[in-house]
């Protein structure tokens, strides 16, 4: 059985050092430094992710300092995403793994088997299924879980696990948002819209399209409880063999320098 290296960061971390920690094993992964990696973990504070190319006039700087919320930008594609009570995969693979062969979409496909089953084991009957991104007015708007991807992770019509995937390097980086708890509309509070009527009906739209686990099952669920279930479900559904680990020496110094270079610096942020 072939392995998957296995981390799980129950301590909370910043949105610039999870991003930069992201970058650092793909390198890693790409450069066949590392196996194949699977990343777990939340963040703290809460913070506002940007997709790569998204602009960062949609956001509403004064609302998010009143919050205390911090702010990032992705190395992905997309809208913008509200990280608060949550738990965040990260899958990196070498380009030429069986699960990355194909376009994006086909491995889209592939990697949502691991997904679902994940929730399969929860008693979620989540579908994953490929979406007509071209539809008028589907993509408008800065909220990233409201717009329609392909093999998104549904249930009841409405988006629970929302992904992106990004290649260079040699690798495959898929990292995706699992929302636990809490209100899924206030990422609305963070960005800038024409009017308070325009922010209320994008907050409606927000809780009518998108959901939380704990929704789902009518009862609260740790970080862990959440954890447990993904680490069965890729290992079940991918036919990964785990193995326990944590950042090399050379992955902590990467970070690192990511931090400095990209992540933590407004410079890049702002570079849209």
């Amino acid at each position: 059985m072939r392995q998957l290296r296995l981390l799980a960061e129950s301590k909370l971390s910043s949105g610039a050092r999870n991003m930069a920690v992201d970058c650092a094993i793909a390198e890693a992964v790409g450069g066949a430094a590392q196996l194949p990696t699977l990343r777990l973990y939340g963040w703290q504070p809460v913070c506002l992710s940007l997709g790569y190319g998204q602009r960062l006039a949609e956001v509403d700087a004064a609302a998010l300092s009143s919050r205390g919320w911090g702010l990032v930008r992705r190395p992905s594609g997309g809208k913008a995403i509200l990280h608060a009570q949550e738990l965040t995969y990260s899958l990196c693979l070498p380009l030429g793994h069986d699960l990355t062969r194909g376009d994006v979409i086909e491995s889209y496909r592939r990697i949502s088997a691991g997904l679902l089953a994940a929730l399969q084991h929860l008693g979620i009957p989540a579908r994953a299924k490929p979406q007509n991104t071209n539809l008028p007015g589907a993509i408008a708007g800065p909220v990233c879980f409201l717009r329609p991807s392909h093999y998104e992770i549904a249930i009841g019509g409405r988006k629970l696990i929302g992904s992106a995937q990004l290649r260079r390097g040699g690798a495959l980086l898929q990292h995706g948002s699992l929302p636990l708890c809490g209100d899924i509309g206030r990422i609305c509070d963070a960005l800038v819209f024409a009017s308070d009527n325009a922010r209320e009906q994008e907050r409606r739209l927000v809780r009518q399209r998108a959901i939380t686990l704990s929704e789902v099952l009518g009862r609260a669920i740790s970080w862990d409880e959440a954890a447990a279930a993904f680490k069965q479900g890729f290992a079940r559904a991918l036919d990964f063999a785990l193995v326990e680990s944590s950042l090399s020496a050379a992955e902590r110094e990467r970070t690192a320098a990511l931090i400095s270079e990209r992540f933590g610096n407004p410079r890049y942020t702002a570079k849209r």
